[in-house]
């Protein structure tokens, strides 16, 4: 009967160990693609901005991008120093998970910041070889909003100088083989 009580107990603890969710190892999209295939298999957690579009697909997911780099915390037109490339993985979202997102970031928008917290996809055959982050969850770290970029004035004012430059040479032209 002891015997009994502790394979009895040791059957729980077995159990109740494996029932607990996989706790998340917080990583960049660098240490994804770098080393994307340390990660496989593994819950992970990456902060960045959604870019691109939102790819709607059947199944009731959505594919997009996240990019995470210094533009995401100081973009260019805000001040930001030119600091290297971009660097972000691709994410499968389940739609109701992206309801009430702003638009993704592209030229002249910023896109929502977000921490994701998903299983990380290296090579998986079952999308061809392709390494991605399947989201479970999805926390808002900061709204997406318009950008606005006042005129570059100088490349403006030499831009008209230079057609009304070659607008001058090409009438002088024009009036110089017309009188031999």
């Amino acid at each position: 009967m002891r015997r009994l009580i502790t394979l009895a107990a040791i059957a729980t603890f077995l159990v109740a160990a494996l029932a607990q969710p996989a706790v998340a190892v917080d990583v960049t999209a660098k240490d994804l693609v770098d080393n994307g295939e340390a990660y496989d298999g593994m819950t992970v957690t990456v902060v960045g901005e959604l870019i691109g579009d939102y790819g709607q697909r059947r199944g009731g997911y959505t594919w997009t991008q996240l990019n995470e780099d210094a533009y995401v915390i100081e973009p260019i037109a805000r001040g930001g120093v030119p600091a290297g490339g971009n660097i972000g993985i691709g994410v499968t979202i389940p739609t109701p998970l992206m309801e009430g997102l702003d638009a993704p970031g592209r030229y002249r928008q910023i896109g929502p910041v977000v921490s994701l917290t998903g299983v990380w996809k290296y090579h998986d055959p079952a999308r061809h070889g392709e390494s991605f982050l399947r989201v479970a969850e999805l926390t808002r770290v900061r709204n997406g909003e318009a950008l606005s970029e006042p005129p570059d004035w100088a490349a403006l004012i030499a831009g008209a100088v230079l057609i009304l430059g070659g607008a001058a040479l090409l009438l002088v032209r024009r009036r110089s083989d017309s009188s031999t």
